[in-house]
């Protein structure tokens, strides 16, 4: 899209749309993303920011920082796996597709599993924002088509790492066939974008409910993140009384599959699914709904 004082869509606040009403007349739908990933031990990681630490000249391997997320695939993901397992919930996985080389058993009981993959870079040692402006469509296309090879099918959405784009990040993901795009945490309703006549919708990720940003980050504690997810969802689902909402939860399996955290997981998805009205979904079966059987805004 051309650079732009606004994002490619219309200012249309929520109390002007007309009432988004889910399946079965649920208030929310329920949109749980563990993010895949993997960083590379000869890579130095970068921050939130983007920035990189300076001091580590020669290529010293950040061992602790590296391992730390190695737990989450080696350990922590087959935590999250038996809880949403345990609550009839398919997670959406936003995915680092060097995984599908490095630890292509995840691949494998995530696919049994019947969950769903959207694309999350190659690796999340790389920003979409610091790959050569003439490389990005073909990174997003061996991306697209390595998830395809993998899982048997194409992805249809996509979440980029640290959710940075460049300018041509949405045409070149509609093209590769992207249906839906995480990266704009700014609503809590799918809505459509216009990128210079293409469609691509836009679904509610979280930078809030999202445990690598309330408990690595703002250094918030398990039983914390449990009370976020939790209250996140009582007003969510008053509110959804008169308009539908989306609540996604965003996992990191190196943060929420340690075991003194897990249980905080378990507790809210508990809470959460004991209420009438919940639609546990995927991205797609999200889009689709929405795209079918939702008037516009």
């Amino acid at each position: 899209m051309k650079p732009r004082s606004y994002g490619p869509f219309k200012f249309v606040p929520i109390n002007r749309r007309p009432k988004l009403v889910w399946p079965g007349g649920a208030r929310v739908a329920l949109w749980i993303v563990p993010n895949i990933e993997v960083f590379h031990l000869d890579n130095i990681m970068p921050g939130d920011e983007n920035q990189r630490p300076g001091s580590r000249g020669g290529g010293t391997p950040m061992v602790r920082e590296w391992a730390q997320r190695d737990y989450g695939n080696r350990v922590g993901v087959y935590r999250v796996m038996e809880v949403l397992e345990k609550y009839g919930i398919k997670g959406t996985v936003a995915l680092n597709t060097d995984i599908c080389h490095v630890c292509p058993e995840i691949i494998e009981d995530t696919v049994a599993l019947g969950w769903e993959f959207m694309g999350h870079g190659k690796t999340n040692t790389h920003r979409q924002t610091e790959i050569p402006p003439e490389a990005e469509r073909q990174h997003i296309f061996d991306i697209f088509d390595t998830i395809e090879k993998a899982t048997g099918k194409r992805p249809r959405g996509w979440l980029g790492p640290g959710l940075q784009e460049t300018w041509n990040t949405l045409d070149h993901l509609i093209e590769a066939g992207a249906d839906y795009i995480a990266d704009w945490v700014n609503d809590e309703q799918p809505y459509e974008m216009d990128v210079e006549g293409k469609k691509i919708t836009s679904i509610p990720y979280s930078y809030e409910v999202n445990d690598s940003a309330v408990i690595v980050r703002q250094k918030h504690t398990a039983p914390e993140f449990e009370r976020i997810m939790k209250e996140q969802f009582d007003v969510m689902y008053r509110d959804g009384a008169k308009t539908g909402r989306v609540l996604g939860i965003c996992l990191h399996p190196f943060v929420i599959g340690q075991p003194h955290r897990i249980g905080a997981l378990d507790r809210a998805l508990e809470y959460i699914c004991s209420h009438d009205g919940v639609w546990k979904a995927t991205g797609s079966e999200i889009i689709d709904y929405y795209s079918e059987h939702c008037e516009k805004i």
